[in-house]
């Protein structure tokens, strides 16, 4: 059996990184006044702060947990996840980040109105940011549900609630003001909480070295009984040692051997006990071999590998300039110079800590394989501090695991719920505190049923989803509205709304488990899990073309906004503005 956390040390950890977080940010929230501290923290947070903050909220549930576990499952082809997180910050860096914040604007809807004065694309903005930040927020609390139900044997919609609860709190206190110290303190929090166990994993490996390769699959080094929870496909190379107990291939058993190589399904309810030394089956359509594991080309399961690794990769690079969560960051810089120093420094930051979350998958397939035979490779980094290393320093670990997986989700969600609350407030009512603060309140509550009733797909790809979704409608937006004069307000409609419809029901399909690969054959089902390797271009194409057809209703003011978002602070040409100008 996979070492249980110990739940007393692991409680305590939970709770003393949710009253550290509650903490922070009451201290961080005790100067907010006004409705520009509320929204932009007044335009007083420096490039180091910021950059901190902002790393602190984008390393997500999909980034703590997440990229271990698709590495552990799908190998090298998952590198392209965290890499494509990072280098999202070298296109904002060049194309977005100091255009953006010499706008003056104080949230997305705000700056599409200021470019090309249109209420209603206004509104539509508003929408898209809405729906956006829901999405986003839904893996995190089904984060937060998985860490509290592994952890402490807790229902489900436990970890939901509470991360709800708190992060609503916050916001309303102190908006971003006071999460800007929250998610900066949780960002090293992440940082510490990952990186030590990562290195003691190290040591322990270079101390007794295990193959990586090879031509068969990972191995339990004891007797192991797994639990099956759901069905689940599995391929089987070597059916030694196996034996299982319930539902095998639709027939009931007990203490039966797995009869052959191939393909078999694992009913809900069943349990497969492992003898030591016995080959992992792993979840149909992840790499079974060692060499497998290591090779690349291979995709994330499914028909087409070459698409989806292309269509990760559009969606990651150019999504991050989409997340209205990470842009309004930027707004809270003092100037577009100081927006520049953070969005690199930001690139740093998620450099260094996305090397663990990698080494972590790697050694998943050492210490817990059995996670493969499920699918619920999301669980590794949680499970196997104390499954690798016995006594108090694997159950210490363990616990400071479980305080940075709760950050993880505390930073990110404060840090979306900010986005829905300044959106809604400013576009829907009146653009006061108090609207901020019931704008908040209503943004926190949305996603719970949403995260409950959601598929369990792996959180990296979820929030993959919520990329591409990103990347099919801000993205070519702020692009085009910063760098493209001949853009209007006619053409940004037209390719939000046909960037949104396809990118957004495929990420609605795909979250609600709609999709049957079998069913709809190998492309349908790739196309609604990976959309953006189409939907971000039909998205550009349609706001350039839809531009060109209605270039009579270029607002005459262009030229002078373009010098405003383009030169230099210190020639004069910024004006700050205030909500609602």
């Amino acid at each position: 059996m996979t070492a249980s956390p110990s739940p007393a040390l692991t409680a305590a950890a939970l709770v003393a990184a949710a009253l550290a977080t509650v903490a922070v940010g009451i201290y961080g929230g005790r100067l907010s006044r006004t409705t520009s501290d509320f929204l932009v923290a007044s335009r007083m947070v420096g490039a180091r702060s910021n950059a901190a903050a902002i790393s602190g909220e984008y390393l997500s549930a999909a980034s703590f947990l997440g990229v271990a576990g698709l590495v552990a499952k799908y190998g090298a082809d998952a590198l392209w996840y965290p890499v494509g997180f990072t280098a999202g910050y070298l296109a904002l860096l060049l194309f977005v980040a100091a255009p953006l914040r010499r706008s003056g604007a104080y949230t997305v809807p705000d700056f599409t109105d200021f470019r090309l004065r249109s209420a209603r694309l206004r509104t539509v903005t508003m929408l898209f940011v809405a729906v956006i930040c829901v999405l986003y927020l839904v893996p995190q609390y089904q984060g937060a549900g998985l860490t509290i139900n592994i952890l402490l044997g807790l229902p489900v919609w436990v970890g939901p609630v509470a991360v709800a609860a708190i992060i609503i709190g916050n916001v309303v206190g102190g908006g971003m003001r006071s999460i800007t110290f929250v998610q900066a303190f949780q960002y090293w929090l992440k940082l510490t909480a990952i990186a030590i166990p990562a290195l003691a994993l190290l040591v322990l490996f270079f101390s007794d070295p295990a193959p990586l390769g090879g031509p068969l699959p990972p191995t339990v080094p004891q007797t192991t009984t797994v639990a099956i929870k759901t069905d689940v496909v599995v391929q089987v190379d070597e059916p030694a040692g196996l034996m299982m107990s319930g539902t095998l291939d639709g027939r009931p058993v007990a203490d039966a051997p797995i009869p052959s190589k191939g393909t078999h399904t694992l009913g809900a309810g069943s349990t497969l006990t492992l003898a030591p030394g016995a080959a992992t089956p792993v979840v149909s359509g992840a790499p079974n071999t060692g060499d497998e594991w290591l090779g690349s080309g291979g995709g994330l399961g499914g028909m087409h590998p070459l698409y989806q690794v292309l269509s990760i990769i559009i969606a990651t690079f150019l999504g991050a300039m989409g997340l209205p969560h990470v842009l309004v960051r930027f707004y809270t810089n003092p100037d577009g110079w100081a927006a520049r120093r953070t969005a690199l420094a930001v690139i740093l930051l998620l450099s260094v800590f996305y090397a663990f979350p990698t080494l972590m998958g790697v050694f998943a397939r050492l210490y817990v394989p059995q996670l493969l035979i499920t699918g619920t490779a999301d669980a590794a980094v949680l499970l196997m501090p104390e499954a690798a290393i016995a006594g108090a320093v694997g159950r210490v670990l363990g616990a400071l695991v479980a305080a940075g997986a709760i950050a993880a989700f505390l930073a990110t969600s404060s840090g979306l719920l900010v986005s829905i609350a300044g959106a809604l407030a400013t576009d829907v009512l009146r653009g006061r505190v108090r609207d901020f603060r019931i704008a908040a309140l209503i943004g926190g509550l949305l996603p719970l049923p949403l995260a409950l009733a959601a598929s369990t797909l792996e959180l990296s790809r979820n929030v993959g989803l919520v990329f591409a979704v990103a990347a099919s409608t801000l993205c070519p937006l702020l692009v085009l509205g910063i760098w493209w004069r001949g853009l209007t307000a006619a053409g940004a409609l037209c390719g939000l709304v046909v960037g949104g419809a396809l990118s957004g029901g495929a990420a609605g399909l795909t979250l609600a488990g709609g999709i049957d690969e079998e069913l709809l054959g190998g492309w349908p089902a790739m196309l609604a899990g990976y959309p953006a390797a189409i939907s971000v271009p039909v998205a550009f194409v349609t706001m350039v073309v839809a531009s060109q057809l209605t270039h009579s209703s270029i607002p005459t003011d262009t030229a002078r906004i373009f010098a405003r978002m383009h030169l230099p602070e210190r020639l004069g040409m910024s004006v700050e503005r205030t909500p609602g100008d």
